[in-house]
């Protein structure tokens, strides 16, 4: 899997351990991913999914999603939610 080649923070709240912040990383470098050079759209949705056992409250959510956003350019909101509507097995954002 290719990874971005930018650095930015990713968001943590404070309480996660080292596997949520691991399971969370995925998702922000899926996303990430999924702008810059395309990322393998069932390897998103998954890393979505273990995401919301780790942040299971959509307002935090909406927090994290915000703050990834501001540091990054990047929406994970509007990323998985194409992610849900293609049938593409590969996903590429437009800017």
């Amino acid at each position: 899997m290719a990874n971005s080649d930018k650095n930015f923070t990713y968001p943590i709240l404070s309480g996660w351990n080292k596997d949520d912040i691991i399971n969370a990383s995925k998702l922000y470098s899926a996303v990430a991913n999924a702008y810059e050079v395309g990322v393998d759209r069932q390897t998103l949705l998954d890393a979505y999914a273990v995401f919301k056992t780790v942040v299971p409250s959509k307002s935090e959510e909406k927090q994290i999603g915000r703050e990834f956003e501001s540091t990054s350019g990047y929406s994970i909101y509007k990323t998985v939610k194409l992610a849900r509507q293609t049938e593409s097995h590969h996903l590429k954002m437009e800017d």
